[in-house]
């Protein structure tokens, strides 16, 4: 192996990841500022870009420098002063070379073409509940996915939908997901009955008495992404119809919406969506820009919203922080922000239609639907014209309740309208490993429940820090929790974490 190539080729994955950040920034346009007349220009300009980045990706001098750099000669190569990072990069280099060399830079092109065009439909649809105004376009999507996964498949001998997690995830496929899902919907169909009788037995939590004027959430929030450890030099706070975490490491955008009837919407989204910054903030800046200094998947990322989110900011410790802060920045009874009353209304058990305001009992369910619904769209047992059907049967057999529109339905996510097939399972892996993750932290760190009392994150973002951010995607999924809780991922830590938040008297 030589330094000379290893060089090379990280000097190719830097123009590849610029051009990936570029496009991450014109993603983040779309939803936040770009007008409706924009979008066929936009979608344009996301398949150039893709298609620029595949060509380097699998241009015949990356085929050369790779085998020179020794990543045939295994996983784990040392290449030079970087030990052990180095060979994590180059195998990772190896990973998306194969990846990429599996698909034609057209497929490439029109799958990214395709996507930024059902995305622009969708958000009409949505608005209008009329999942037929974009069903051909979702239609050509999924073709075009469909062909993706069949040609990722025959490159690295995974299953089709396999292929396609992997890209957001690497080393947990449908095998594994199965069992587990399939066992928390036996602990759910047992456990949510159980939850909303303990509930019911209690007095009914004291609503907030808004409205809350969105300037005064938009402070609110700040403060409090903030407090949790976003540098605003580096991010923006604003707004999109579905809040998300994009940009790059050094400009992280985030973004929420606004219900002046509900403070907790957009409070709760921007300390989730601030989880996914502070991971991206916090990844080491020595191996930026090359796939080794990237976060070690979406269930790792999603791990991390989590874990701010529901818990550290749903605990009773922080709740005793934001309280006082909400009453001084909305008035109101005093008594309604107490502790005991937020938590009755920020961790209440509701079955729901809609995933992003679903509790942290019953959104897995949301998952498993998603996940079984895109495996047999993927696998062709599906076909667009008959997902409106199946997921109102699914979500039925699962929570109970059918859809009254295709908007609380089928229509209510954007993922699989931008093309994102094999993400959904990542939310529920995700949810589990920051359950462990918390409880690792916990036993690490003498008095963390004080300092998120006194709204101190400090020592739990100095720990996240070193044991998940700033360890890039030197490893995989279940390599990162067996290192920073001493074991693979363990259901059974999240389902402990439900029974003594929703499941004791």
């Amino acid at each position: 192996m030589t330094a000379a190539a290893y060089d090379r080729l990280k000097a190719r994955f830097a123009r590849i990841a610029l051009l990936d950040e570029s496009q991450a920034m014109l993603h983040w346009d779309a939803a936040a500022v770009m007008p409706a007349g924009g979008g066929a220009a936009r979608g344009e300009q996301l398949a150039t870009l893709a298609g620029l980045s595949h060509e380097l990706l699998t241009a015949p001098e990356m085929a050369g420098d790779l085998a020179e750099a020794g990543a045939q000669s295994g996983a784990g190569a040392e290449v030079g002063a970087g030990g052990e990072w180095d060979g994590a990069n180059l195998a990772l280099m190896h990973t998306a070379h194969r990846r990429a060399t599996a698909l034609p830079t057209a497929l490439v092109e029109a799958s990214a073409r395709a996507a930024s065009a059902c995305e622009s439909i969708w958000r009409t649809a949505r608005a209008r509940a009329d999942f037929g105004l974009v069903a051909p376009a979702l239609k050509e999507v999924v073709r075009l996915q469909r062909e993706t996964a069949l040609a990722l498949a025959d490159a690295t001998g995974l299953s089709p939908y396999d292929a396609l997690m992997e890209g957001y995830q690497r080393g947990i496929g449908a095998a594994a997901v199965e069992p587990i899902f399939t066992a928390y919907e036996t602990f759910l169909a047992e456990a949510l009955p159980r939850a909303e009788a303990l509930q019911a037995a209690r007095p009914a939590p004291v609503p907030l008495a808004g409205p809350f004027p969105v300037a005064a959430q938009q402070v609110l929030c700040r403060e409090m992404a903030e407090r949790v450890g976003l540098d605003f030099t580096h991010a923006r706070l604003d707004e999109s119809t579905h809040p998300f975490c994009g940009g790059t490491p050094t400009d992280v955008r985030i973004t929420t919406r606004y219900n002046t009837a509900s403070v907790a919407q957009a409070l709760l989204g921007v300390l989730h969506e601030t989880g996914h910054a502070l991971y991206e903030r916090g990844l080491p800046a020595a191996h930026a820009r090359q796939p080794v200094g990237e976060a070690a998947g979406m269930a790792a990322h999603e791990s991390q919203s989590l874990i701010i989110e529901m818990q550290a900011c749903r605990s009773d410790a922080f709740l005793g922080f934001i309280g006082p802060r909400l009453h001084a920045a909305f008035g109101g009874d005093a008594a309604a922000f107490a502790p005991a009353n937020l938590a009755g209304l920020w961790r209440r058990v509701e079955r729901g239609f809609i995933r992003v305001d679903a509790d942290e009992l019953t959104y897995p369910a949301h998952v498993i639907l998603r996940f079984r619904l895109e495996r047999a769209l993927i696998g062709g047992e599906l076909e667009v014209e008959g997902l409106p059907a199946a997921w109102n049967e699914g979500f039925a057999r699962l929570l109970g309740l059918t859809p009254p529109d295709d908007a609380c339905g089928c229509l209510q996510d954007i993922h699989w309208y931008d093309g994102g097939f094999g993400y959904f399972p990542s939310y529920t892996l995700g949810a589990m490993a920051a359950a462990q993750l918390m409880r690792a932290a916990r036993a690490a760190v003498p008095g963390l429940d004080v300092a998120l009392g006194q709204g101190n994150f400090v020592p739990l973002r100095e720990w996240l820090r070193l044991n998940v951010h700033g360890q890039g995607s030197r490893l995989g999924f279940q390599d990162l929790l067996r290192a920073a809780t001493g074991k693979p991922l363990d259901p059974a830590d999240f389902t402990a974490h439900l029974q003594g938040r929703y499941l004791t008297a």
